[in-house]
Formats: structure tokens, sequence, C-alpha cells
């Protein structure tokens, strides 16, 4: 038996389609609606950590990017787009301005004198070691109010999904 929650925004939206639509089936929108307003309120939260140090969301996702890729924290910036996924354009502009920042360095590649390699600098791999320790604590505070069990369901609920959506058929 379903636990009884409280009515949320959606759940309006919901019964607003149903008033003036009732030959509509709206219920697709309960949880597309639900997924996107946790979206943006937990992406107000997430910003709240980076602003602490003076980042922005894209601006920790490119450091954290390059810091998890490992020891000499450095990729191809080919690689970095494709995992951001944003375009070159955006990236060649991104890049300048971490590099204004002292946060990266580009690197001529040692196997393409065509193309350059984008690295963490001593100071950017400083600062972002300091805000992931400070995003992952903000996000345990965020998922604290979920039971183990009902945040190990709702991550499974949610890969699932993520694959469907992934998936070349999108099915």
């Amino acid at each position: 038996m379903a636990t009884p929650r409280q009515p949320d925004a959606v759940d309006a939206i919901l019964a607003q389609w149903q008033r003036e639509r009732p030959d509509l089936d709206a219920s697709p929108m309960g949880p597309i609606g639900r997924i996107k307003r946790c979206a943006a309120l937990l992406q107000r939260r997430l910003d709240e950590t980076f602003a602490e140090f003076n980042l922005s969301f894209w601006e920790f996702d490119m450091l954290a990017t390059l810091r998890r890729s490992g020891a000499p924290y450095c990729l191809a910036p080919t690689t970095l787009f494709s995992t951001l996924m944003v375009t070159s354009g955006t990236m060649t502009h991104r890049m300048g301005k971490l590099e204004a920042q002292g946060w990266i360095t580009r690197l001529p590649n040692p196997d393409d004198a065509r193309s350059s390699l984008v690295q963490l600098t001593a100071e950017g791999l400083v600062l972002i070691d300091r805000a992931v320790e400070a995003h992952v604590a903000n996000e345990h505070r965020i998922l604290a109010p979920l039971k183990a069990t009902d945040l190990a369901a709702l991550d499974a609920r949610l890969s699932q999904l993520l694959a469907a959506l992934e998936s070349p058929t999108g099915q």
C-alpha cells in the first residue's frame, strides 16, 4: 500500500488539465514535471555551494571532469566537449575563461601537432579539490531526508529512465 503524500505543485497542474481537458491523458506530466521541478530546485542548491568558490556550474563541471580524469588531469578539448555535451565553440570560449582565471592551461599535444591538451593548473587542482568536497557534503545534506532504501530505489528507477532516454531508439 502506498504511503500517503502531500500534494505538490505538479498535482495542481494535473488537476487543472483534468478539469480543462478531461479527454486528455496528461499523466506523463506527473513524473516529467516532478523531474524538471526537482532539477531546477536541485540546481539552485548546488549553485549556492559553487558560489562559495566563485564558480559557476559549468566551471565546476569542467574542472571536475579534468580532476576525475586522473593525474596528470589533462584531456583533449574534443574529449572535454563530448563529455560535457557542449559544442566546440562553447568549449573554446569556456577554456579561455578558465585559462584567464589561472585554473587550466593549454599544452601542445605531443601525439598531434595540430591539437592541444587542456590541463588543470596547480591552482585549479587545489580549487576543484576543495569545491568537490563541499559539493559532495552538500549533496549528502540534500538527500539526507530520504531513507537509504528509498534513495536506492529512486536511483535504480532514474537509472532505468536514463538508459531509456540514452538508447538510440529512445524507448
